[in-house]
């Protein structure tokens, strides 16, 4: 078929695609009264995450690859949310760091991003409802857990109602050629990320760290001879050239963000949960604790400790689980575990 052809074609299509995404528009304000009338979320993760499944399992043998559908759609149910609320996130800032990335990855352009100088104020921000829902980063596949976002937890009312499995490919980033390069800035998380790669690359240069990626960045655009390292967004913000992709020392590596809001989400029948308890300070109080996780044979996916700041020598220990916090076996472990500690709350449940 002819190029000119094959451009009305497309126009055509496009025409389609347009009347269908407004006849969706009314459809989702529509949904919208239902939900406000009786009193519900705007923003529900248990159904975008069941749709999501449901969309990518139709476009199974299409050119479309899963990771573009999700992409598409997300952009789509982010027009959607904000069409019925000028719904707000914070997160933890500035512009172009992996948080960014995170929570533009979750809830798409369309809605109002509200960038944080630190975790308390991610968490402040939600708590007074300035935010409708923060993002935070909980653990890196590497790098091990966040303890700041454990810590709040502690003595925040806030739960946790997502979570986002964020693939890190950090990228060396600057306005100079490379080999003109003699300073790498960045945070000091990715950094460590690519310990082995600038030993190999520029084994005479020490990286300086920075309070953030984006930080670094806004340096490497204005100091000559310096580059940054980290998300590719941040060469779209600062003007910077790529200069090398993927330099992470393990491929796979990966950051778990997690959404909190003021509720818990509903069951999915995919669900994690995450639990903080104390135990008393006695032999085998911790043995006992987790023992009903193995009566019930529940999955326990993580288990992190952290002083609890509030008594010398007593921890908080933090546990991810499988299962929802509604489901009667967990919810019986959950009784079964407050008989042997001394503090017990559920952080929240959420599709896993």
């Amino acid at each position: 078929m002819p190029l000119d052809e094959l451009r009305v074609k497309i126009d055509a299509i496009d025409t389609d695609i347009i009347r269908l995404l407004n006849e969706r528009a009314d459809v989702v304000h529509e949904i919208g009264v239902v939900k406000k009338q009786n009193g519900l979320e705007i923003y529900a993760p248990e159904r975008e995450e069941m749709l999501l499944r449901k969309l990518v399992a139709k476009g199974e043998g299409g050119r479309l690859p899963e990771d573009s559908i999700r992409a598409i759609y997300r952009e789509i149910m982010s027009a959607a949310l904000a069409l019925e609320e000028d719904l707000k996130i914070a997160y933890l800032g500035p512009a172009g760091t992996w948080t960014h990335q995170a929570a533009l990855g979750k809830f798409g352009h369309s809605v109002s991003l509200l960038p944080q100088p630190s975790f308390a104020d991610v968490f402040d921000r939600v708590t007074r409802r300035i935010a409708d829902y923060g993002v935070v980063p909980i653990e890196n596949s590497t790098e091990g857990a966040v303890t700041h976002t454990l810590d709040l937890f502690a003595d925040s009312p806030l739960k946790i109602y997502g979570q986002i499995m964020l693939p890190i490919e950090n990228n060396l980033m600057a306005r100079c050629p490379r080999e003109e390069i003699t300073t790498i800035y960045s945070h000091p998380q990715i950094i460590a990320q690519c310990r082995a790669w600038l030993g190999r690359s520029f084994h005479g240069i020490q990286p300086i760290e920075k309070a953030s990626s984006a930080a670094a960045a806004e340096i490497a655009a204005k100091e000559p001879g310096a580059a940054v390292m980290g998300g590719t967004l941040l060469a779209e913000l600062y003007g910077l050239n790529i200069l090398e992709r993927s330099i992470q020392d393990i491929a796979s590596n990966t950051t778990r963000f997690l959404v909190i809001s003021h509720k818990t989400c509903p069951p999915t029948g995919q669900d994690r949960t995450s639990v903080m308890f104390s135990v008393r300070d006695e032999p085998g109080s911790l043995h006992r604790a987790l023992e009903p996780f193995q009566a019930f044979a529940i999955n326990m996916s993580k288990i992190e400790s952290r002083p609890s700041k509030r008594r010398a020598w007593e921890y908080f220990f933090f546990v991810d689980i499988a299962g929802h916090c509604e489901d009667p076996d967990l919810a019986d472990v959950i009784r079964q575990l407050e008989k042997h500690c001394s503090f017990v709350k559920v952080l929240g449940s959420y599709p896993a």
